[in-house]
Formats: structure tokens, sequence, C-alpha cells
């Protein structure tokens, strides 16, 4: 299994894309359509895309931005996916362990908006906690800048 930061859209994003719309995600289609438009392409500072890849097949995906809701010392997730037949296997939790990685040289704090159970009860094992805020569900703190 491989984590790499990327600075172009991923050739195997359609197929990733397929799946989560099949599961009734559709932010894999917003993250592919921001990206083509130019309206989020995780180039400001300290943001980032990383994709995951399991025998060189794209298995996940997963963005940090600066969160638009807050100063520019916190970070949001954003996007993080990881196809189903791929789950269970750590992949999930090594993608958002990178990516806070990268935010913990840029950011004081990482919060995220989740709607499903199943991706609370994740983010809460990867250290996160629940937030009450109509913009974030979930917030980690990683150290003052």
């Amino acid at each position: 299994m491989e984590i790499q930061r990327v600075t172009h859209m991923p050739s195997q994003i359609s197929a990733l894309e397929k799946e989560a719309v099949a599961e009734g995600f559709r932010f894999i289609t917003r993250l592919t359509s921001e990206w083509h438009s130019g309206t989020n392409c995780f180039d400001a500072p300290g943001e980032c895309l990383m994709a995951a890849y399991l025998d060189r097949q794209l298995v996940g995906v997963g963005g940090l931005s600066v969160d638009p809701f807050t100063h520019t010392r916190t970070g949001r997730l954003r996007r993080v996916y990881v196809t189903p037949a791929s789950r269970g296997q750590q992949i999930g939790r090594r993608l958002v362990s990178a990516l806070l990685a990268h935010a913990a040289l840029h950011f004081e704090s990482v919060r995220l908006y989740t709607d499903t159970s199943e991706g609370s009860t994740f983010y809460l094992r990867c250290g996160f906690t629940r937030t009450q805020d109509a913009h974030a569900t979930h917030i980690v703190q990683l150290r003052s800048l």
C-alpha cells in the first residue's frame, strides 16, 4: 500500500468516482468537477491532495484545504474516500494519518463534516472528537504554531 501526494488528478479517478456514486456519495464527483474548473485544486499554502494505491490501483483519495469557515490556522479534511473492497485494511486510517501529518506542518487544528454514522465512527477512531458547529462535525487539535 502506498500513499502519495498528488499534484494532478489521478488517471484512475473515474473508477473511484463510479464506486462512490454507486454507494450514494457524490463528493468524488465534486472533487473532480472542482479540480477541473480550478475552484479547488488543493494548491493553496498548506493544502494537498493525497491518493492511496494498492498494487498500483487507486483505492482511496483525500484532501486537505484551508477551512473556509474559520481562520487560516485551521485545515479542513475533504473528499476522503476508500473503495468498499479496500476498507478494513487500514487504508483510510493511513490516508487520514498522512493528511494530518501534512496538516501539522501548517495548521493548529483540522475540522471536517460527515453526515454518516460510519464516517463519524471512523473519524473518532482516527483521533477526532465531535464538535457542535454548523459547518463541522469533528475536530482534532494538532499543535500551536
